[in-house]
């Protein structure tokens, strides 16, 4: 037996998992393309320490992006993304483990103990960015 602490314990150590948006997190998410260039601006701005980012591979390829629990509310989200973690709805997000096998969710940009969330205020930075 190991006394290792896992980190984050929202994270499961194998396969995935769902998890309720708004209790561990807050979660943004944007499809296909639009999506994937969002997350490349924001780990290139962060010098990849991002905080954490999911990409679905299938169907839409949405990405989604975590941010702490109940921060999402505080912003103005453009047309496009989606937000999850309203006391009025309950949505469960699929989390992949670190390691492993998890498709069709991959981490794009993991979790750290410097970037335990996406910062919604560098999102909202790098979805200005990609509209202009």
């Amino acid at each position: 037996m190991t006394n290792a602490i896992h980190w984050p314990e929202w994270v499961p150590l194998a396969g995935h998992q769902l998890r309720v948006s708004g209790v561990h997190f807050d979660t943004l998410r944007i499809q296909g393309v639009r999506g994937e260039q969002v997350a490349a601006r924001l780990l290139a701005e962060a010098d990849g320490d991002a905080g954490p980012v999911i990409c679905d591979a299938t169907g839409f390829r949405w990405m989604y992006f975590l941010v702490a629990p109940g921060t999402a509310k505080d912003h103005t989200w453009p047309l496009g993304v989606q937000r999850f973690g309203t006391p009025r709805t309950v949505t469960y997000i699929g989390i992949p483990a670190l390691a492993g096998n998890t498709w069709p969710l991959l981490w794009y940009s993991e979790p750290t103990p410097t970037a335990p969330y996406v910062g919604p205020g560098r999102l909202l930075s790098a979805l200005r960015l990609h509209t202009e």
